[in-house]
């Protein structure tokens, strides 16, 4: 089912491509660095980011000033990084996959007892049947999150890089652990009320790729009051509510209750953490007038910005002078990946 996402995601450029060349995008990367056999026998086989002693040596070798040597190195670094095209075709699968599932979830969900009734998540635990539309729905889920887990490895190496990883492992400890165990009820609402939000997220930067900068504003603000109230009010109050007090009346404490507990409160620490960014974020919106540059963003910012608008004020997704910008994964936090 892996490599069934990856198939799905390279078939699905062939309809992203021409939406996004339709709306201007252009397939084109950022400056590229001018060719230099020195700097490049440097960045490929001593350092990608040379310190002050290194780079003095380097001015004196070449005859040329520090700032030059210092930019070029940033072009290099920023060269190797998706085009615009590349980043919104991925957006939109993302943002077709998650609007997808999301409202799969609420379908199959607005008919189950338990999602009414928290505590027919544990009537007759363990033997609870597991019909195929939970079945379909927890293996899709499964199989996506293994596909960002390796996709992020191959993906520009972001500042929030440890936090998605952690992020990732406890999705997919989860979703295995909980089905091996036949949690599938309470599964299928942690899934859920993850998926309200990440769409909102993907279709921001589906907006700003296409520079509707107003519209990706709007989106994001509406993505961060979603994000907080599912997983700062929703998650704790209805689904911890139900998996640390509930489970523990109705059904006592079993082996596995530690470990899934242990697992979901993970995911609350870092829901935190992700809040605090948003909050920020938003923060700079208020008081620069529109959404200001995520905290979640690449390693790298462009070359041009830094050097010809140090101090502009940019969107929540500006990372390069091709307005292109990436968010792996969830939230914010920096220029941007994300998701």
């Amino acid at each position: 089912l892996v490599l069934i996402q990856f198939s799905l995601w390279n078939s699905f450029r062939f309809i992203a491509k021409p939406c996004a060349i339709n709306l201007g995008i252009q397939d084109s990367g950022p400056h590229r660095a001018q060719p230099n056999a020195i700097l490049e026998k440097v960045f490929t086989s001593i350092t990608k980011s040379p310190d002050g002693k290194r780079l003095e040596g380097l001015s004196k070798q070449l005859d040329w000033d520090v700032r030059k040597i210092q930019r070029w190195f940033r072009h290099r670094r920023n060269q190797d990084k998706p085009t615009t095209l590349t980043k919104f075709c991925e957006s939109m699968w993302r943002f077709t996959f998650y609007l997808s599932i999301f409202f799969y979830g609420i379908r199959f969900l607005w008919t189950a007892p338990w999602f009414w009734d928290t505590r027919q998540c544990w009537y007759n635990y363990p033997f609870q049947p597991l019909t195929s539309r939970l079945y379909y729905y927890y293996i899709l889920e499964l199989a996506f999150y293994w596909s960002l887990m390796f996709s992020q490895f191959t993906d520009i190496k972001r500042k929030d890089f440890l936090i998605m990883f952690v992020h990732h492992l406890a999705t997919i400890g989860l979703i295995t652990f909980s089905y091996m165990n036949n949690m599938v009820r309470v599964g299928t609402l942690v899934l859920c009320l993850h998926d309200a939000s990440d769409f909102l997220l993907e279709a921001a930067k589906l907006a700003n790729y296409a520079k509707y900068q107003r519209l990706c504003d709007a989106f994001f603000m509406l993505f961060g009051v979603v994000f907080i109230v599912t997983r700062l009010g929703i998650y704790p109050f209805w689904i911890l509510n139900t998996t640390l007090f509930e489970s523990w009346e109705l059904v006592g404490p079993y082996p596995s209750w530690w470990l899934f507990n242990g697992l979901l409160i993970t995911l609350q620490i870092l829901h935190i953490i992700w809040s605090y960014l948003i909050v920020r974020t938003a923060y700079k919106a208020l008081v620069r007038g529109k959404v200001s540059k995520d905290d979640r963003s690449d390693v790298e910012s462009s070359s041009e910005e830094e050097d010809a608008t140090p101090n502009s004020t940019k969107g929540v997704f500006s990372t390069s002078s091709n307005g292109s910008n990436r968010v792996n994964g969830h939230v914010p936090g920096g220029q941007w990946t994300e998701e």
